[in-house]
């Protein structure tokens, strides 16, 4: 029982400390940032933060995660299928929200140069 109450802690410890995960990208640009770059990076990150780490993906990926885990640990003979779906949802859950960073990253990139800043990485 203290198995399934501490999966959703877990996740939720998870998500909590990946919060900025993605958002604070140093971009790399061609040149020298002109007067605005700063607060449109602010404001890019504040975009990518509004991005939720807790999306579809992420919960897909836990649930496989738990799948997996739960089979394998009940194949193992000397193992838990509880115990490997806990395992499984959170190693899951850590693969979905390492793709939201990705996806986090990717939108202050985007959003720069939406605005008109040469960033090429």
């Amino acid at each position: 029982m203290k198995s399934i109450l501490l999966t959703p802690l877990a996740l939720t410890a998870l998500l909590g400390a990946c919060a900025e995960m993605g958002t604070d990208v140093d971009p790399i640009l061609d040149g020298a940032p002109n007067a605005r770059f700063e607060s449109d990076l602010a404001a890019c990150r504040d975009l990518a933060r509004n991005q939720s780490q807790l999306d579809h993906e992420t919960m897909a990926s836990a649930a496989l995660g738990a799948g997996i885990g739960g089979l394998l640990g009940k194949v193992d003979e000397d193992g838990d299928a509880l115990g490997g779906a806990v395992v499984g949802a959170l190693a899951g859950a850590a693969a979905g929200v390492s793709n939201a960073s990705d996806a986090r990253e990717e939108i202050v990139l985007n959003c720069l140069r939406g605005r008109g800043h040469a960033v090429v990485g």
